[in-house]
């Protein structure tokens, strides 16, 4: 906050604005340093009365939900009377969002994992080029095969891994799927 700011603002409005968007307590310490410079002391109870009214607009169990979903975090401030219903909502929110990331993260992985297939098989070219490539010597020829022959391997290990991590994916999708479906039917 600029010293204007904190020579003119209206605390009240400041708190129920943090409230409102869902800060922590500790937003006002933030101002508080801001306006220490202008030697303007915050009036606390008029933060605190107004982040009261905010904090009961943005407690609402669809706040809560999307902060949930969006993979946000909760502090645990809201009104015991609002709290339950926020928190059932923003843990629902929750398991959307740790789903979808598992979805997300498969794929990331997936995606990795035929990157590397895709170098191993090129590798594997290579060294075949070599392996029979008339310009090499034998002992060249040797290396190649023996490179060939654990390039052949980690291919057969990541084409494994390449399976099963699919079958997860697809496991994953389904179970983000019913998930949905659950949401869909409880709202």
């Amino acid at each position: 906050m600029s010293k204007d700011e904190c020579l003119t603002v209206d605390w009240r409005t400041v708190g129920y604005e943090d409230g409102a968007a869902g800060r922590s307590g500790d937003a006002i310490g933030q101002r508080r340093k801001a306006c220490a410079t202008a030697g303007v002391t915050p009036n606390l109870d008029a933060y605190r009365a107004g982040r009261a009214d905010g904090l009961r607009e943005y407690c609402q169990p669809e706040n809560g939900y999307r902060v949930g979903a969006a993979g946000g975090m909760y502090g645990g401030y809201c009104p015991a009377d609002l709290a339950p219903a926020f928190s059932q909502a923003y843990e629902s929110g929750r398991e959307l969002h740790s789903r979808e990331y598992r979805v997300r993260q498969a794929d990331e992985r997936l995606a990795a994992m035929r990157r590397d297939l895709d170098g191993v098989e090129h590798q594997m070219t290579e060294a075949g080029f070599s392996a029979i490539s008339p310009t090499s010597t034998s002992e060249q020829r040797a290396q190649a095969l023996l490179e060939t022959e654990q390039l052949a391997q980690r291919h057969e290990r990541l084409a494994t891994d390449i399976d099963q991590l699919e079958r997860d994916k697809r496991r994953y999708e389904h179970e983000l799927q019913d998930y949905r479906t659950q949401l869909a039917y409880a709202h």
